[in-house]
């Protein structure tokens, strides 16, 4: 069974003017405490993006924005609370989805030549983009999955070298567990057998 998605703000396509339409949004609390939630990060802050929605010949809408957050996470070096600034660019086109798997064989086109290759296309879904979707989608590839405090250096620990300690010392170990001292069986010399 499909989630519903944390932050939901859809655009139905027929009623997007011909001059497009310009959409500030920003995630409320309980969207963004979902969102972290999805995206197994501590909290998220703050959550907004601008988005200019444009349509296109073919039913096609093309749309370009950016989305800015604020997440916390934890620092993997020190396992401190910290707070990262995402700020990333959306440029996506969205396609009724008959369209989909020809619209994919340009992109495929495109990466087999040497011209820029651009984004496959979205589908459009009932009628409906929806931008909160496409702002949180934006947001969760722009988290770093490796965050540290820009002061957090990783430091090995350093122990003095024990003279025991080589490549081969766990084996030397398990053959000394393995035989106790005395137990080798001797080889019988020639000639050494009973009587005399």
């Amino acid at each position: 069974m499909k989630t519903a998605d944390p932050w939901s703000v859809p655009v139905i396509v027929v009623q997007i003017p011909d001059t497009g339409l310009h959409r500030d949004i920003e995630a409320d609390s309980a969207a963004r405490d979902a969102m972290a939630g999805v995206a197994g990060l501590r909290e998220v802050l703050s959550a907004q993006a601008s988005l200019d929605v444009t349509p296109e010949r073919g039913g096609r809408v093309h749309v370009t924005g950016r989305v800015r957050a604020r997440v916390g996470q934890t620092c993997v070096v020190t396992l401190d609370p910290i707070e990262n600034e995402i700020d990333e660019p959306i440029d996506l086109i969205f396609a009724p989805p008959e369209q989909i798997p020809e619209l994919s064989d340009l992109v495929d086109e495109a990466a087999e030549s040497d011209s820029e290759i651009p984004d496959p296309p979205e589908p459009i879904i009932n009628g409906v983009i929806d931008l909160g979707r496409l702002a949180t989608d934006a947001l969760f590839l722009a988290v770093d999955p490796y965050p540290r405090r820009p002061d957090a250096v990783f430091e090995p620990l350093i122990v003095a070298a024990d003279p025991l300690d080589h490549p081969f010392a766990a084996l030397q170990a398990l053959q000394l567990d393995a035989k106790p001292p005395g137990s080798k069986k001797q080889p019988k010399k020639p000639g050494g057998g009973k009587g005399g």
